[in-house]
């Protein structure tokens, strides 16, 4: 398949507002000429990587992410599913029809960086599932008001922002070392890098020439960002009240490397 040229075009805008949409753009366009050339590889060889007979789910009314390394793709695809629903909100509100336009370019780039995560996912689960239809999770229905995000609010916005960044960051990480299939764990890997960027520019917005993009809150004393258990990850989504749409993480893989 020909490979498709992924086009980077800069203008020379002065300050740090437009440096940092230039880093963040660089490295989604990245992301997206990888991830858009393997979702649409013509070698449909997918592994799901499904375990063998999984523990039933117990309502089977409620969608169960799975097991293996699709359990793992249902995982990330809630997520950027959360993550695109939000930002697609927050450019219908009214803190974004009246912001700055530095604030409403970096949110167009956090929209459509988050749509095109989406995007993937539906793409490589569609794939994975190709005779399974039914083990791919369904566009999900989310709440922002009835969880208390208000979109016409600048601090609700960057404080949501902000958690949803860090959430994303914290979920791949911690998703990591439950993946098989090498080719996956590059792509999370792609994906992990740009959450960070997104939560490091959130944080500029918040606290203007500040460290706090890569505060003590972020950042560990060994310098890593933290990794959260998906377990964990799943029930901080649920207790925010924002997803309308239930399902369960049952089966989901344990770590292949004990530490």
């Amino acid at each position: 398949m020909k490979k498709p040229v992924v086009k980077l075009e800069f203008q020379d805008n002065k300050g740090s507002g437009s440096s940092r949409r230039r880093f963040i753009k660089m490295s989604s366009l990245a992301f997206a000429g990888s991830t858009l050339l393997y979702a649409c590889s013509e070698d449909d060889d997918f592994n799901p990587g499904m375990e063998p007979e999984p523990e039933p789910d117990p309502d089977p009314e409620v969608f169960d992410l799975g097991s293996g390394d699709l359990g793992i793709l249902n995982y990330a695809y809630a997520l950027e599913q959360l993550e695109a629903a939000f930002y697609t909100a927050v450019r219908s509100g009214a803190y974004y029809a009246g912001a700055p336009a530095e604030e409403q370019e970096l949110f167009d780039d956090l929209y459509n960086h988050e749509v095109i995560h989406r995007e993937f996912f539906r793409t490589a689960i569609g794939a994975a599932t190709a005779d399974t239809p039914e083990a791919m999770l369904p566009d999900l229905e989310f709440d922002l008001e009835g969880a208390g995000i208000d979109i016409d609010s600048r601090e609700s916005v960057l404080a949501t922002a902000m958690l949803l960044e860090d959430t994303g960051v914290s979920a791949y990480n911690g998703a990591g070392d439950r993946i098989e299939l090498a080719d996956y764990l590059v792509i999370a890997g792609k994906i992990v890098s740009v959450e960070a960027r997104h939560a490091s520019a959130i944080r500029s917005l918040l606290n203007v020439n500040s460290a706090d993009f890569a505060g003590d809150d972020v950042i560990d004393d060994n310098g890593l960002d933290p990794a959260a258990d998906p377990a964990d990850i799943y029930s901080a989504v649920v207790d925010l009240n924002v997803v309308a749409t239930p399902f369960t993480a049952n089966n989901l893989p344990a770590p292949q490397h004990e530490s």
